[in-house]
């Protein structure tokens, strides 16, 4: 891929031979010998080309299906090819972008000026192609690119869209090829570098006087366009003679060609696009100006704003004429002008109507299905966070009348007449449960992203492989396309220096707060992921300013706290308002107590998605929980099965008066903000070398619902060597004050009745009036003003039946008199598990490893050690 190539200048480059395939009077074939460069190729497809646009070229040595999606970057036609490289054009000519670089992009679109055909001889028969070819050329064997010429460049960007959509869809090209705005084809002076051997190209057929307009293609090729126009008024709805055929009746396809640019250039009025949808005219009324000067005159395609477009002459006139008065100029009529489709409402037709309005939104480019309703990406303008906005009913009324025009049957003046989209049809496509046109939308993502096998989205815009949507500028990320353990170093040690001035209390919480770095960055790719608390024991100690440096790399905008619901319902209602928006971050800040588990917040934090009904809806949504969940308080943390779900970073200052400290860097997080990009990059680029170097992994005790976040987020910094950022979380699980609890009644009650199985009756008569620890742990439990509360007590066993601590557990006896019994059991430290046709012993509390395979203690794999008596008042949890 390295190897030198010689240079060779475009204008000067080694011809090519030219086979141009004549029968001779014997039927044979004899090879008629001419030359063809590069340059004179492009010269001839580019006859006449918009002024200020170039060709663009992409040239690059080596298998095209291995070579970095940098190397298919474009640049004007003109520079060296080497003539043993993979040497491409693009089919349209481009302008240069607002910071005056030549990019070969939709925005920069200037003309199309030919249209290829791919395949052909391979997949497609030649015979097939009813048109003589302006080229043709082998690029493998038996297999040709074909090529044909427009006599005028096309410069309206929706047209091309609509011919080369038809050409694909009629089998005549590639559908992966991209789009008419980018679309790349062959050079004849080139090599194929997929085959193998290397194939050179060869130019069979050379024809570049052979030049056709739109429409001959259209009709040469039989492709399937809508013809420009309106259609013509119906006498009645609903008979046979007036339905069209098929279920096109109440639709009819936007003109495939701008009927106001054809007629400027019908009337010689058309001078060249001026891009962004800009072009350049001879102004009508242009005997009226100072000395009939001509120039200074331009028409804008229409937009939302200007629906049917734009008219703008600089002289004197051009405060008088406007835009109506250009089309009725040149007799276009206004439904035509505007470029829409026309959707027509008749009865019997609502299904199809419905569908046709749901294809069209999807055809926008603007509306997505999101949680079971349709929506958009919308910026607000007053911070500008990104978010996910369900439509509501009356929006999409209006989305409708954006995207369509729409017309009703007024049999009085026996024709169709304009109309507004139906309320009614809106309302069923509004409360619909299956959007099968609308593409499906999972999130936002704030900077370039991962899919599951670890590359990179760098491109923003919708990615359909995801589903999700890049709201960043790629230019301002640099990350290694193959990152290297040197590379993952020097990003940890970029991510630590904004770190260096953070109060941890110790290593680990270092390193957790790194992971809390490397989830900000992945969050949008990862499955599910814990949330992170930071910590302290006095105010000051910098718990909302490591927040804020960990949401920086979720998202440039500032995140507002959110008040913890202390009530399950409300909790419900909070997480589905805020996930419907998809927020990078959920900041649950200055917490006034524990962590406490509700069931949303728990599916929140181990699910993929979390279901209710939105507030003023009456239709349950779905929500992705993609998000990053941060919480801080003093002196309080996560507890029972929070405890398992949540990362605490613990913060300590040492000093008596945190709020008193000086830094080095008093506008740390200012700089952070203003530089994201870099440390989002090196966040990736730890997770991303970690994948390339084979994903090593170190043995550590698994974290149960967090597999691929371990992976990416855990295992990357304990593979550089850094202390594990979990610690702090087993520390909690060993402290659970519902374990405590639980081990205190295991062991009270063992003592009491050993293995006996008990009434609830008879275990709370026979401790009334006791004073000992079990009859301390049975209040704990149950009490209710004095006495133990036996319904109260029998609902906590059954909460708590199973779960082992300290080596017992609560099950059931079975029924005595017809009540329930209760019993302890002690469980074996060593069980065994049957595997295939051997058998295998765990520890009998194994939990899954980070692939949710089940993962043996470390002391049981070989030989299990001697049980141990169990240790019941340390309260031991497992995980």
């Amino acid at each position: 891929m390295n190897a030198p190539h010689a240079k060779l200048q475009i204008d000067d480059i080694r011809a090519v031979t030219l086979f141009a395939n004549a029968p001779t009077e014997t039927g044979e074939t004899c090879e008629t010998c001419t030359t063809v460069t590069n340059a004179e190729f492009i010269r001839s497809v580019f006859h006449s080309i918009p002024e200020g646009a170039r060709a663009a070229a992409v040239s690059f040595a080596g298998n095209p299906a291995d070579v970095p999606s940098k190397a298919w970057f474009a640049r004007p036609a003109g520079a060296d090819l080497p003539a043993a490289a993979n040497n491409y054009f693009g089919l349209s000519s481009y302008f240069n972008d607002e910071s005056g670089q030549f990019r070969r992009t939709k925005k920069t679109f200037a003309a199309l000026h030919a249209v290829m055909l791919d395949d052909l001889g391979s997949k497609i028969d030649l015979q097939r192609v009813a048109l003589p070819l302006s080229w043709l050329l082998e690029t493998s064997p038996g297999n040709y690119q074909g090529g044909l010429i427009l006599d005028e460049p096309l410069a309206d960007a929706a047209t091309a869209d609509r011919i080369m959509n038809a050409v694909i869809a009629a089998g005549l090209c590639d559908p992966g090829a991209g789009g008419p705005t980018a679309r790349l084809a062959r050079l004849p002076v080139a090599v194929n570098g997929k085959s193998d051997p290397v194939f050179p190209c060869r130019l069979i057929e050379w024809a570049p006087d052979r030049r056709y307009s739109v429409q001959a293609l259209v009709d040469g090729l039989g492709l399937e366009l809508a013809q420009a126009g309106r259609p013509k008024a119906q006498r009645k709805v609903g008979t046979a003679e007036d339905r069209h055929d098929g279920n096109d009746d109440v639709f009819v396809a936007a003109p495939i060609e701008n009927p106001v640019i054809a007629a400027l250039r019908s009337k010689g009025l058309y001078k060249q696009p001026l891009g962004g949808g800009k072009h350049d005219i001879t102004c009508p009324w242009c005997s009226e100006h100072t000395d009939g000067a001509d120039g200074g005159t331009a028409y804008f395609e229409p937009d939302d704003g200007f629906p049917l477009g734009g008219f703008k002459c600089l002289h004197s006139h051009g405060d008088r004429l406007h835009i109506r008065d250009l089309i009725a100029h040149l007799s276009v009529q206004a439904s035509e002008a505007r470029m829409k489709p026309t959707v027509r409402v008749m009865a019997g037709a609502l299904h199809r109507i419905v569908d046709r309005a749901e294809q069209l939104l999807a055809q926008s480019g603007r509306y997505y299905q999101a949680a079971g309703l349709i929506a958009t990406v919308q910026t607000d303008p007053a911070n500008d966070e990104t978010a996910i906005v369900p439509a509501t009913q009356p929006a999409l009324l209006r989305a409708l009348a954006r995207v369509a025009d729409w017309q009703r049957f007024d049999a009085r003046a026996d024709d169709w007449v304009v109309a507004d989209p139906p309320p009614r049809h809106t309302a069923v496509l509004f409360d619909a449960t299956d959007y099968p046109h609308l593409p499906v939308l999972r999130g936002i993502a704030r900077q370039p992203h991962l899919r599951d096998d670890g590359s990179v989205v760098s491109a923003a815009g919708y990615d359909g492989l995801t589903g999700r949507f890049g709201v960043f500028d790629a230019r301002h990320y640099r990350i290694p396309d193959r990152p290297s353990e040197a590379d993952a170093r020097h990003a940890v040690t970029v991510l630590t220096d904004v770190l260096a001035e953070v109060a941890f209390d110790t290593d680990v919480d270092r390193s957790a707060a790194l992971s809390a770095m490397l989830t900000a960055a992945v969050r949008p790719s990862l499955p599910t992921a814990p949330g992170f608390h930071v910590a302290a024991h006095t105010i000051g100690s910098g718990k909302s300013f490591l927040s804020r440096i960990i949401s920086s790399l979720a998202t440039p905008q500032n995140v507002p706290g959110v008040a913890f619901p202390g009530d399950g319902d409300e909790m419900r209602k909070t997480l589905i308002a805020l996930l419907i928006k998809s927020p990078a971050v959920i900041n649950f800040d200055d917490l006034n107590g524990d962590i406490v588990p509700s069931e949303a917040l728990k599916t929140a934090l181990t699910e993929e998605y979390i279901g209710g009904r939105l507030l003023g809806l009456s239709k349950d949504v779905s929500c992705s929980t993609r998000t990053l969940f941060l919480f801080s308080g003093n002196n309080v943390g996560p507890v029972r099965d929070m405890a398992r779900r949540v990362v605490t970073i613990h913060l300590d200052p040492r000093c008596e008066n945190p709020v008193t400290r000086e830094f080095k860097r008093p506008h740390l997080e200012a700089e952070v903000r203003r530089d994201r990009a870099r440390y989002v990059s090196a966040a990736i680029t730890i997770v991303r070398a970690w994948l390339l170097a084979g994903s090593p992994k170190t043995s550590v005790k698994p974290v149960a619902s967090y597999g691929q976040w371990a992976n990416w987020c855990r295992q990357p910094l304990l593979w550089l060597g850094l202390p594990d950022p979990v610690a702090r979380l087993f520390e909690q699980l060993a402290h659970d004050p519902d374990a405590e609890l639980l081990g205190r009644m295991l062991d009270g009650w063992h003592k009491a009745h050993g293995a006996t199985a008990m009434l609830i009756r008879d275990v709370v008569r026979l401790a009334d009036g006791i004073d000992n620890d079990f009859a301390e742990a049975l209040r704990d439990v149950a009490d209710e003003r004095g006495t133990i509360n036996r319904r109260r007590l029998g609902w906590w066993l059954k909460r708590h039946a199973g779960r082992i601590v300290g080596g017992a557990k609560f099950e059931r006896g079975g029924g005595a008199r017809g009540a329930e019994t209760w019993r302890v059991l002690q469980v074996s430290q060593v069980s065994p598990v049957s595997v295939g046709a051997a058998a295998k012993t765990v520890t009998a509390h194994a939990a899954p490893n980070d692939d949710g395979a089940p993962t043996a203690h470390p002391a049981q794999r070989d030989e299990p050690d001697e049980q141990e008596p169990p240790s019941w008042a340390a309260g031991a949890g497992v995980f």
